[in-house]
């Protein structure tokens, strides 16, 4: 059974991260398409929309399926495995721009400015620190802590496959930052990660010597870098403007507050209208303000139950449920059975 509400991603407009990344998830996994559920379990996506070529998957559903992965590979270090098949290819159009720029810095800028188009849950910082590039990463998603450190090594690997694609050779004056501390596998990184590895730090980050960053790319062509850049400008052009719907402003506004707590006349206040206008426009987007609530809270809801150990009164209390009991009767609405049973089918 799917305990999920979750729209699927091809109607969702927060959805904009293309599927193949999860495919290739799925390629490392081996799995098959009659297995593909169990990589989807609790995302609201479906075989037949995941395999189609234009598919796209909310920054929630991509950690979602992040998470499944980790669980079914059954291997700690499936993050750096899983960034070894992220080669700039993959990266579409914004990856076409990265192999056929002059040099490293370039490819790092086009990274910089281009990630919203592919993930933009990922954040990227450049910045010069004497006579070093450094290349800062945050995650702005919630993330539970094997999911962070997974996405992290994937995402270092990554950059280290572009590194190496136009270098032409190793990194091995590169060093890599971590956040979390050294897993029981750091034996490993080694094997995937060239020069100096990092625990506990206090950012993500991956340094690259100027010297190197300035280095010629022996794959480097003008006219295709051109090419892509006009693409990427035309893809981030779009997105940029495309004006949020107010379901995803109303979802922002609720997501800024505690549980439950906005109500329908502060929500349109907010937005300079009327409770009626309100109304009528989310019915145009063929939603409503007691869905969108009901979607928020139960996210949370089961959020809190899949990755904490609060008990169910504690997670009412949180969500400012009155009594316990109200807060029982909601969740067995929303996914079919009471959270006790919910957690145990998801722990």
């Amino acid at each position: 059974m799917t305990f999920t509400r979750q729209v699927a991603g091809l109607q969702n407009p927060e959805a904009d991260i293309p599927s193949n990344y999860s495919l290739l998830i799925a390629r490392e996994l081996g799995l098959t398409a009659r297995q593909l559920p169990k990589l989807l379990r609790g995302t609201g996506v479906d075989t037949q929309q995941f395999l189609t070529d234009d598919s796209l998957l909310t920054p929630a559903q991509q950690v979602h399926i992040l998470r499944n992965a980790l669980a079914l590979s059954g291997q700690p270090d499936f993050g750096l495995r899983l960034g070894e098949r992220l080669t700039p290819a993959t990266h579409g159009a914004m990856g076409f721009a990265v192999c056929s720029s002059p040099d490293l810095l370039t490819a790092l800028q086009a990274f910089h400015k281009f990630l919203p188009t592919r993930a933009s849950f990922i954040h990227l910082r450049l910045q010069q620190a004497e006579d070093h590039m450094e290349c800062l990463l945050d995650f702005q998603a919630p993330l539970d802590e094997d999911v962070a450190r997974c996405l992290a090594e994937t995402a270092v690997k990554a950059f280290f496959a572009t590194g190496e694609f136009i270098a032409g050779r190793h990194l091995d004056e590169a060093e890599a930052c971590f956040v979390h501390q050294a897993p029981a596998y750091r034996a490993n990184y080694p094997a995937y990660l060239p020069g100096r590895i990092y625990f506990g730090c206090d950012q993500l980050k991956l340094r690259l010597p100027m010297a190197l960053c300035r280095m010629p790319n022996v794959s480097a062509n003008s006219e295709n870098y051109g090419l892509a850049l006009q693409q990427c400008e035309s893809m981030l052009a779009r997105l940029q403007s495309r004006e949020p719907d107010y379901r995803t402003r109303l979802k922002k506004m609720m997501l800024s507050q505690p549980p439950g707590t906005l109500c329908e006349e502060e929500a349109a206040a907010a937005l300079f209208m009327s409770k009626r206008t309100l109304a009528r426009k989310l019915k145009q987007e063929n939603s409503g303000f007691r869905e969108i609530r009901e979607e928020i809270l139960s996210h949370q809801a089961a959020d809190y139950l899949r990755d904490s150990q609060m008990s169910v009164e504690a997670i009412a209390a949180l969500m400012n449920y009155h009594d316990t009991a109200s807060f029982r009767r909601a969740f067995k609405r929303w996914f079919g059975v009471p959270p006790e049973q919910y957690r145990q089918s998801t722990g």
